[in-house]
């Protein structure tokens, strides 16, 4: 298994019990107990460990990251309802970029329903699923790379070089949360670089916030809020509020 595979179940395993030990990572990937701890180390360069004797910890994070599942399950009326919103926008022959949020899944979920030709790019393994089981006249490619369990989505390098090879009409997109600053960020740093990714091979943007993106935020930046161009929101808030950028509330 190469180190970032490696590194990136480590931080599964942090987030559902909260700790690891040298001795466990030996036991699980086979490695020695030095590399075991440089990939501790990695991580805990990366804010998403720290580390104690013989292991490490989940560290004090403003937002953690929930499962897919998790997500689903919240704030889904508002979902739906930006989902509906941006679906409404959308016209025949159009290309797009779906992220892995909740909410773009719930957009390509009404995409996958209707009736509307058009071409998606995403990383999100749940919405794939849901696209490639449509009966429509979709056309679907799928950005692979590191596959993340906790989310379903495919991160990292291949993911990155495979967005920059393509150029899209619009992005649907959401994040952890908007810092005071206004600016966008996740809690992981692997998703956050796909985004940004996405965003700098769009000709548009549009995000898409459910109300609890405006009470926290997350760990890694992905692009200040000025390089969206249009924001469908549950509510208003002047975080929102920058020359070039639409907001409407839904």
């Amino acid at each position: 298994m190469i180190a970032e595979a490696r590194r990136e179940q480590i931080r599964e395993m942090l987030m559902e019990a909260g700790a690891v030990t040298v001795s466990q990572l030996q036991a699980r990937f086979g490695v020695s107990p030095m590399t075991a701890r440089r990939d501790l180390v990695a991580l805990e360069e990366r804010g998403s460990a720290r580390r104690t004797h013989g292991g490490a910890v989940l560290p004090s994070i403003s937002a953690p990251e929930n499962s897919f599942s998790q997500r689903l399950g919240a704030a889904a009326e508002a979902k739906l309802r930006l989902a509906d919103a941006a679906f409404a926008s959308l016209r025949p022959g159009e290309t797009i970029f779906l992220d892995s949020s909740s909410t773009a899944y719930f957009l390509a979920r009404r995409i996958a329903d209707s009736g509307l030709a058009v071409r998606v790019l995403t990383n999100s393994g749940p919405s794939m699923q849901v696209l490639a089981g449509s009966e429509q006249h979709i056309e679907l490619s799928m950005i692979g790379g590191t596959h993340r369990r906790l989310t379903g989505s495919f991160v990292g390098p291949s993911a990155v070089r495979m967005i920059r090879q393509h150029f899209v009409d619009r992005l649907f997109f959401s994040v952890t949360g908007i810092a005071a600053n206004g600016m966008l960020t996740d809690a992981d740093d692997l998703e956050a670089v796909v985004k940004r990714a996405m965003l700098e091979q769009a000709g548009e943007s549009t995000l898409l916030l459910d109300e609890s993106k405006l009470a926290t935020h997350g760990r890694y930046a992905v692009a200040p809020v000025t390089r969206v161009s249009l924001i469908l929101a549950e509510v208003d808030d002047e975080r929102m509020h920058a020359d070039g950028v639409t907001v409407r509330v839904v």
